[in-house]
């Protein structure tokens, strides 16, 4: 039983509880409790049996007790009483745009809508325009809100969204009447997934301003346009649509708004919670005290006067953020990275020589960078034979020659077997300069004769003294597949005992490891090696989505060898041979 399951559990509990009109305090708890278990690194059962449960943040008393029920019979009474009142398809309403809870209980008890399907019967048939408050434009609304949800694709990945949204942001700029503006939400936070994108601008003619921006060339169709607020539709690249919303606050207000809209919901209950218990209130608006405003030009004023530091946006997910003894680390930035440690050309899939892969690394600032092409059992990259590394190796030296101020290691991304041996010997390996350890086949959890799981396959590159470090550790594919069933905090803890890194996959496909995973690798004393996997020039781009990441989990440029000028991070790799 995964934590994964129990946090679905909870959530469903307050999807439910929210349709059924109960207390917001009581919906959030359980929001809480299922946002701390789908976090957890560690098996909520065995933390049941060891009586630590209490210890989680968010879970008290009456949770324990309905935890230790679903360990038990795999069920929750409460969720049970509460499905039985309501159908099963119902909650599915909520991923409407713009259809919240109370309209989803309108629309059940009066008309007996129960799914999607019954919905779209009541709007075709005209009996939800006839209920109160809504009327045809609410339905023509909600009509539009069902074919955007059947027309996306779920979450879009952050290297999709941001792009665009950064461009909008920059169009938004460029409107008359308005004096800043900012990219708010979980593309502000850097989450490896976007559900829509939002645009946080100041101005004193909303309505003028929000007339240009739905009138943009880059949209689509338009969902909403009002005085303060528009929300529009934009056509991905791969042909799905992405929804942008853009709110006009004034100078006054604007910092509490962009820390209310940039959340994320969890650290926003966490600062109201802090808020109510000082006597003061808190919303979009500002800080308050009755009527008094004491904070809301300013984001960072909002943290002060509560008694907190101001986190980075990456960090504001209630992972103790909001806690008055926590003192922030400088996180990792772009500019702190000095080489980029993964990199493919024409010798195995990749689009450009080492030459040219070089120079535009130098071109970024960076003073090394690693080549690291497929092995020869990554047939469908064109993996590379042991001769024709050995060529690799020779021409990289060559191009090394005509570089100044530069240098290119010559490495390999050596696929670990299902075995657990390595895909080339040890004599071969130790004639790279840096080695890629990476798991690309047989990567599920079934144990066969001369087969490994994935973590003992991990375990036992992480041993081998000319491994540098783990390529992309879990394997995921963002939207597309799942991670291995790997043990996360033990291959940390042997990445440190070896003096062997672990790979932050800056590929907005991987993100991998992700940010939960960071920080439980930095707290184990493990390093990081952040690399963007880049198969073209271009590809390098994709570092930003690695720090962004990093961020998230954490990370300082102390974590992370690739920040060490070129010979330090040489003598790194020295050392950890000679052990």
């Amino acid at each position: 039983m995964s934590n994964v399951e129990i946090a679905r559990t909870f959530e469903r509990i307050a999807d439910l509880l929210e349709i059924s009109g109960e207390d917001r305090f009581r919906i959030n708890t359980y929001r809480r409790v299922s946002h701390t278990l789908r976090d957890l690194t560690q098996d909520v059962a065995e933390l049941a049996e060891q009586d630590r449960l209490a210890e989680l943040p968010g879970v008290g008393k009456s949770t324990v007790g309905k935890i230790k029920e679903y360990l038990a019979t795999g069920t929750i009474d409460l969720l049970t009483e509460l499905e039985d009142k309501l159908p099963d398809e119902l909650p599915d309403l909520l991923k409407i745009p713009g259809l919240g809870p109370k309209t989803v209980a309108l629309v059940h008890q009066e008309l007996g809508v129960g799914s999607m399907d019954d919905l779209r019967v009541v709007i075709e048939d005209g009996r939800l325009a006839a209920l109160p408050g809504l009327g045809k434009k609410s339905v023509e609304k909600i009509d539009e809100g069902i074919a955007f949800l059947a027309s996306s694709s779920g979450r879009t990945r952050l290297g999709v969204a941001l792009p665009i949204a950064e461009a909008l942001l920059d169009q938004v700029l460029s409107i008359q009447g308005v004096r800043q503006a900012t990219l708010a939400g979980s593309i502000r936070r850097g989450a490896e997934t976007i559900g829509d994108v939002d645009i946080l601008c100041e101005g004193t003619a909303g309505e003028a301003i929000i007339t240009e921006f739905v009138n943009l060339s880059a949209v689509s169709r338009v969902l909403a346009a009002g005085k303060t607020k528009g929300s529009v539709v934009v056509v991905m690249p791969n042909g799905s649509e992405l929804q942008v919303d853009l709110r006009v606050v004034a100078g006054e207000s604007y910092g509490a708004a962009l820390q209310y809209f940039s959340g994320s919901k969890e650290h926003n209950v966490r600062l109201r919670e802090m808020a109510v218990r000082q006597g003061l209130r808190l919303n979009e608006y500002g800080l308050f005290d009755g009527e008094k405003q004491l904070a809301g030009a300013c984001e960072e004023d909002i943290y002060t006067r509560l008694g907190l530091s101001c986190p980075a946006p990456e960090l504001r997910e209630d992972r103790g953020e909001c806690d008055p003894k926590w003192s922030p680390s400088k996180l990792i930035t772009l500019d702190d990275v000095r080489g980029d440690l993964h990199i493919h050309t024409t010798a195995s899939d990749g689009a450009n020589t080492i030459e040219e892969m070089a120079r535009a690394a130098q071109d970024r600032g960076y003073s090394y960078l690693a080549i690291c092409d497929h092995s020869r059992s990554s047939a469908i990259a064109n993996g590379l034979s042991i001769e024709a590394l050995l060529e690799l190796i020779a021409e990289i030296g060559e191009v090394n020659r005509g570089m100044t101020d530069f240098e290119i290691l010559a490495g390999t991304e050596c696929d670990i077997l299902a075995g657990g041996s390595l895909d080339y010997p040890d004599e071969v390996l130790a004639q790279c300069d840096f080695v890629v350890a990476s798991i690309h086949a047989a990567m599920g959890k079934a144990v066969r004769k001369g087969k490994a799981t994935p973590t003992e396959r991990t375990l036992a590159a992480i041993a081998n003294p000319y491994v540098t470090v783990i390529g992309h550790p879990t394997g995921r594919l963002i939207n597309k597949r799942a991670p291995m069933e790997i043990d996360i905090a033990g291959i940390a803890e042997a990445a440190a005992a070896n003096d062997t890194a672990l790979e932050l996959n800056a590929s907005h496909q991987r993100l991998d490891l992700k940010d939960l995973h960071l920080r439980l690798t930095v707290e184990a004393g493990a390093k990081v090696i952040i690399s963007s996997d880049a198969h073209s020039t271009k590809g390098y781009e994709q570092m930003r989505y690695g720090i962004l990441t990093a961020r998230r989990g954490g990370v300082t440029a102390d974590d992370v060898i690739n920040t060490r000028p070129l010979a330090a991070f040489k003598k790194w790799i020295r050392l950890k041979r000679s052990r």
